[in-house]
């Protein structure tokens, strides 16, 4: 698989994993409305005329034609999201204590320096460089677009990284930037938040009855053995909702970051500088401090230590924020090979 391969199969898995997190927000969102408001499709409207010529609302047991608990979960998270959206760079920023990158001294000149040819290499407009007060070995991109674009590096990574190292992991950051990952993330942000408020709603409801669960007739009940399968599934999944929207973000998150990492190799046309450097962030074990782990899916390593991401199994694969660097650095060599070696 070359890298316009890989590209386009991140892209395609990206694509999938978010169909199913939109899949499952509905389902369980859905069956809310279904088994506890009395969602019904194509039900009459919500209000009826009296004999006197007035329409007025219908009975509280009444079936309703719209998704309510669905809409109202959605454009909640979704209102949490765009604060954290519009804010969002300027708290991270904040939280990491990073400042910006002045050019006092020479490492901080060719990280300013290699910013502007990568965004030249990339066809985006160059990101503001931050520098982190952190001995460890991390970087990250953030902002709303490639016009007001942020790449923050460590001062650790400043001074271990040569030039061409320097150029890969920006190249990475900038694939970010240029694929839009911020966006995404986002997007999934407000899934999650979405599904937390379903969760809880419908956790509520179980608890303390809901006039829905009531009052469906003997219509619903002709369904017969399917509802019973079909509630008993929603039901699980309420259950473990939190920690599936978790995974599906997470999942999302990993094939980014091999997405950025085949874009990194594009940019600079050598996979070698990103291998070198994530070889020397995967030998400094120690944790990035100056980053929480609420930004964790933004950087290019786990800031909680790189050895986090040497764990393996099922439950490393299904909620580390990042693919084991390991299988990143396998990639990488491949995409290598390429360049060495082109195909006819």
């Amino acid at each position: 698989m070359n890298i316009l391969e890989q590209q386009e199969s991140n892209r395609r898995m990206t694509a999938l994993i978010m169909g199913g997190f939109i899949a499952f927000f509905l389902f369980l969102g859905l069956g809310f409305d279904y088994f506890y408001l009395n969602f019904r499709p194509g039900a009459e409207p919500d209000v009826v005329m009296n004999s006197e010529g007035f329409y007025e609302a219908k009975s509280p047991g009444a079936a309703s034609s719209i998704p309510f608990g669905t809409v109202i979960a959605l454009l909640l998270g979704a209102g949490m999201t765009v604060n954290s959206y519009f804010n969002g760079p300027r708290m991270v920023l904040r939280s990491t204590m990073a400042r910006r990158a002045t050019g006092d001294n020479d490492k901080e000149r060719q990280f300013m320096n290699v910013v502007a040819e990568m965004a030249t290499a990339a066809g985006l407009p160059a990101p503001t460089p931050y520098v982190i007060p952190d001995p460890d070995l991390n970087a990250f991109a953030t902002g709303t677009s490639p016009e007001n674009s942020v790449i923050a590096v460590t001062e650790g990574l400043l001074q271990s990284l040569n030039r061409e190292e320097l150029q890969g992991v920006v190249g990475h950051e900038m694939s970010h930037i240029r694929n839009f990952d911020i966006r995404l993330m986002t997007i999934c942000a407000a899934l999650m938040g979405a599904v937390a408020l379903l969760s809880d709603f419908a956790g509520r409801s179980m608890r303390f009855g809901g006039r829905g669960s009531s009052s469906r007739g003997s219509s619903d009940r002709k369904g017969g053995a399917a509802v019973i399968v079909i509630f008993a599934l929603w039901v699980i999944l309420v259950i473990l909702a939190p920690i599936i929207s978790r995974m599906l973000a997470m999942a999302i998150s990993r094939q980014r970051e091999y997405l950025a990492d085949a874009g990194s190799a594009e940019l600079t046309r050598n996979p070698k500088a990103l291998i070198s450097a994530l070889e020397k962030i995967r030998a400094a074990v120690m944790p990035t401090n100056a980053i929480n782990n609420g930004v964790a899916h933004m950087c290019i390593t786990d800031p909680r230590g790189s050895l986090i991401e040497e764990k393996m199994g099922l439950t490393a694969d299904l909620l580390a924020t990042h693919p084991p660097m390991e299988k990143r650095i396998l990639a990488l060599k491949v995409m290598d090979y390429q360049f060495a070696h082109p195909q006819a």
